[in-house]
């Protein structure tokens, strides 16, 4: 099979399969047609008829006796002899006849759904009936993902986000391939997930007084806050709502509890947890980095673990992101008890003073963080690493686990540009590559000096749509042999400056769908002039689905 650019007008299909060619004439969806499927394929029809009801009004049978001569038909089949596509590649053939998806997994089966739908017109995709004809063109698809890790990070710490978004979001992901879903649940400024043995983490750690605002220019100096209480958490039963919902999706939801740092909600709820436990602290109201951590006692690992106990039993993932980013030390090189720590670990000699550990320079003479520091660090992840481990999971965490030497089981999210990636898969790790200048959403989508701007407020710098699709997760400097350490990569979405569900849909679409081709297309087939024409369309299936995105052709906004 050929592929095909800018031929095939009527299935403008994101992301771009692998191989496609077109046929002669078109199939009619009608009242008619019945779905075949049988055995595993049955879950995957029952949605595929589901998402095809609401808008044609049609209540299609499915039907288990696949007559393979039938006319006016769409067939589901699993087909071991497909398995060199992989559990997420599917065969997609339409005539005028009907529609048959092959796959050797319900993953694939899923996909090539997924493709069908696009295939219709955008319309496809409203909850209520259309008064039109439903048809798409006869072609030849093999198709399936680069990357296995396809994925979009959501920060509901900073900003609570309702269930119904959640929802929303996966469907969306979902429909354009994408296949991991990380969701940030915990942080300095909020605590959002039911821990039933320790009910303050909610109770306290889910609500803030009021949240900055940044200044704008023109503002007056200082900082200014809103007044304004903000919190909410994710019950248990709401958590396993939405990793079901997602698992039907083909979606894994890989959970983020932050430790050491980022770690000021808890800490207010259950004040033993941090440093100076006879201080009351209030959960976070500022942004930026926090000085309060969790301390390095046996009862606080014990506490995590138990926390984690509890998030092991809601999320099936294979992974468990602990954060690690970000934690400053400061408290640490104040603490007496941390300093015992250190010498009971052997990571400082034991005649080591707190003034020692506050008055290091590192080698040019410049004031450091001591190594012991980084070490202590390593050491609770390494705690970590080792209980996920003996549950028959493993360790995900920002790059900064490198620091003071890696945990055995981890595998790394390289946030801070490619060094870390590259280093972790030097040392025969797992990588997700995240360069926060290509994959953060919360950066601006144009030059905020430019003339006439009106986006909404942004991180800092510019990460454009075309930015985005340029990106290449297998680093240049990376060794061929071991680019299979490479997982794949994911969109961040940070919510600091993004309060509501309406401006995170701004600041993530179309740039998702760009990383999602990025991820799924062959890196020979990438072609962004190409990209563009089929954005159009993409942009509909939006439009239908009350997407707020950022038109390709600038902004709109205010809302």
């Amino acid at each position: 099979m050929v592929s095909l650019i800018g031929a095939v007008q009527a299935q403008e299909i994101v992301p771009r399969p692998a191989r496609m060619e077109r046929g002669a004439g078109e199939f009619a969806l009608t009242p008619a047609t019945r779905i075949f499927a049988s055995g595993g394929a049955l879950a995957e029809a029952s949605m595929l008829r589901d998402y095809l009801r609401p808008a044609t009004g049609f209540d299609l049978p499915i039907v288990a006796d696949n007559a393979a001569n039938a006319a006016n038909a769409i067939r589901l089949k699993l087909d071991p002899k497909l398995s060199a596509l992989g559990k997420e590649g599917y065969r997609l053939v339409s005539d005028a006849r009907g529609v048959t998806i092959s796959a050797a997994d319900t993953a694939g089966l899923f996909y090539g759904a997924q493709t069908l739908r696009q295939m219709l017109p955008a319309d496809i995709y409203r909850k209520a009936k259309v008064q039109r004809s439903w048809t798409l063109a006869a072609v030849k698809i093999e198709d399936q993902p680069r990357f296995g890790w396809r994925g979009s990070h959501l920060d509901t710490a900073r900003h609570f986000m309702p269930k119904t978004f959640l929802l929303k979001h996966l469907e969306l992901l979902a429909q354009n391939k994408m296949n991991v879903f990380h969701w940030h649940l915990t942080d300095d400024q909020g605590w959002r997930i039911e821990i039933k043995r320790y009910p303050l983490l909610t109770q306290v750690g889910a609500w803030r007084s009021e949240t900055q605002l940044t200044p704008r220019p023109g503002d007056p100096p200082g900082l200014r806050y809103d007044g304004q209480p903000h919190g909410g958490f994710y019950t248990q039963d709401d958590i396993r709502e939405v990793v079901a919902y997602a698992a039907a999706r083909h979606i894994t939801v890989v959970p983020e509890i932050e430790m050491p740092g980022h770690a000021r909600a808890a800490i207010a709820a259950y004040s033993e947890l941090g440093n100076n436990p006879d201080k009351k602290l209030s959960v976070g109201r500022d942004w930026g980095v926090i000085p309060e951590v969790f301390n390095a006692e046996e009862s606080t690992v014990r506490f995590l673990q138990q926390v984690l106990d509890e998030v092991l039993v809601l999320f099936p993932s294979q992974y468990i992101h602990v954060g690690g980013d970000e934690c400053p030390k400061i408290e640490w090189a104040h603490s007496p008890a941390a300093l015992a720590r250190m010498k009971q670990l052997k990571l400082v000699s034991a005649s080591t003073t707190l003034q020692d550990l506050q008055d290091y320079r590192d080698a040019q003479g410049k004031p450091a963080e001591h190594p012991a520091l980084h070490q202590l660090q390593s050491w609770i992840i390494g705690q970590m690493d080792g209980y996920l481990t003996q549950h028959g999971r493993r360790l995900l965490g920002w790059d900064e686990i490198l620091e003071g030497g890696l945990a055995p089981g981890a595998t790394v999210m390289s946030w801070r540009g490619e060094e870390g990636g590259l280093k972790a898969a030097s040392a025969g790790h797992d990588v997700v590559m995240t360069p926060e200048r290509d994959t953060y959403f919360d950066y601006y989508q144009a030059d905020p000096s430019s003339p006439g701007f009106r986006e909404p407020l942004g991180a800092r710098q510019v990460t454009t749509l075309q930015r985005v699709y340029a990106y290449e997760p297998v680093p240049a400097r990376l060794s061929p042999a071991l680019a299979h350490h490479v997982l794949g990569s994911q969109a961040q979405l940070w919510t600091e400056y993004m309060p509501d569900s309406r401006h995170v849909e701004y600041m993530a679409w179309p740039r998702l769908l760009a990383m999602a081709e990025n991820l799924w297309t062959p890196k020979a087939l990438k072609d962004y002039p190409q990209f563009q024409q089929r954005l159009a369309p993409a942009l509909q299936r939006l439009d239908a689905q009350d997407v707020n995105y950022r038109p390709a052709d600038g902004p709109r906004w205010p809302r």
